[in-house]
């Protein structure tokens, strides 16, 4: 998936940005899994440190040296966290969760960023914001999933929504491009990169099963059926707004039927999985078109397409979710007064962190490039390499 992503945004900048936009996903791969495995799982599922309610304790965040350099980790499950599969095996799978996480966010601030910045950004953001928010929705005890009663099977509340808020963020610190009107360098690229996360996506969503059972086949099912109805309603969609079908807008309205449908993939039926699609592309191609969000240049639309569809596919979990008791039509107005409270509250956390990490991180190391680095195109100015 992250490779796909690379190509994916790779393919919709300008040619002269094209390597550095691509590799600034690809390094997530590096500098998020050196992260992980010293101190990253273990902030994410080590024992919880956090508040106590009724006499029951809530996590905000794991003990930072409970598996420290994946000590502990070994092939025996984890009887509450991974009871199914290889606790090593589970810390890996949840390893690609946080890698891809930073890798959507640099979407936002393409074709502008320093890469050494961006770097150490990837790194305490993953330490910062996404470690806390993965325990408090998916550790046995987090404060989120065990006292909210928030569900989310496969990441749209700790990926999507958390990277959507920080892109947005990162779009109006960085500021705006110098010339924000090029032509995309790649459409095969994105098509190629769409591809790429689509299949990668089945193992994202059906993966997070962790065991080949009913769950991830239906998960997988509500996967792909989003994602097709999703694509399909954004075509005809610009199509209605006078706009011509375009093979980008296509991989797009793809991409936001996975994005919408993660949160909900193993606790839905497919028929609710074709309305999270359609609805989650309507929304996420009117906010494309935002006066507010083209103010802030978000370079490739990233809080559009992540950010307000993690936030639809986060509200349309909270009514349709079926598991005893954890949404709107099988647990009632509370659980859904929950969910919302939740997304706010996540919203802000991921907005307001992220923003300090760019403002902090800038007093030490600029992350805007000069100008005329900008004009003549980071590929070259930042890596001294071509397309």
């Amino acid at each position: 998936m992250t490779p796909g992503l690379s190509l994916f945004y790779g393919g919709m900048v300008g040619k002269k940005n094209l390597i550095s936009t691509m590799l600034q996903s690809f390094i997530s791969l590096g500098v998020v899994t050196m992260v992980w495995t010293v101190v990253g799982f273990s902030l994410a599922f080590g024992d919880p440190i956090g508040i106590e309610i009724d006499g029951e304790l809530y996590g905000l965040i794991g003990n930072p040296f409970q598996y420290m350099f994946f000590d502990q980790v070994n092939k025996l499950p984890h009887i509450s966290i991974a009871s199914s599969i290889p606790f090593i095996l589970f810390a890996l799978f949840q390893m690609k969760f946080a890698v891809i996480t930073p890798a959507i966010i640099t979407g936002s601030f393409a074709e502008r960023v320093r890469f050494i910045g961006y770097v150490f950004f990837i790194g305490i953001f993953c330490v910062l914001v996404y470690a806390p928010l993965c325990h408090m929705v998916w550790h046995p005890n987090g404060l989120i999933g065990a006292y909210f009663g928030v569900l989310d099977f496969a990441g749209g509340t700790v990926v999507h929504i958390s990277a959507g808020l920080a892109s947005l963020a990162g779009a109006m610190f960085i500021g705006k491009r110098r010339n924000q009107h090029h032509a995309p360098s790649n459409i095969t690229y994105i098509m190629l990169g769409t591809g790429m996360l689509w299949f990668g996506w089945f193992g994202f969503n059906a993966g997070s099963s962790l065991a080949a059972n009913g769950t991830a086949a239906v998960a997988f099912a509500t996967t792909t059926i989003s994602s097709a109805t999703a694509m399909m309603t954004w075509v005809f969609f610009d199509r209605m707004q006078g706009r011509k079908i375009t093979a980008m807008g296509a991989c797009i309205g793809a991409v936001v039927g996975l994005v919408v449908i993660t949160p909900a993939a193993g606790f839905i039926t497919v028929p609710q999985s074709m309305f999270f699609g359609f609805i989650g592309a309507i929304v996420s191609n009117l906010a494309l078109s935002a006066k507010f969000l083209k103010q802030m240049d978000d370079t490739l639309d990233v809080f559009a397409c992540h950010g307000v569809g993690g936030i639809v596919g986060m509200i349309l979990t909270a009514i349709f979710a079926s598991p005893e008791g954890s949404s709107l039509l099988h647990g009632g107005w509370a659980i859904f007064g929950s969910h919302m409270v939740v997304l706010v509250g996540v919203s802000v956390f991921s907005f307001v962190v992220s923003y300090a990490i760019f403002f902090v991180l800038n007093k030490f190391v600029t992350l805007r490039v000069r100008d005329e680095y900008e004009e003549v195109g980071l590929d070259i100015s930042q890596h001294g390499e071509s397309a």
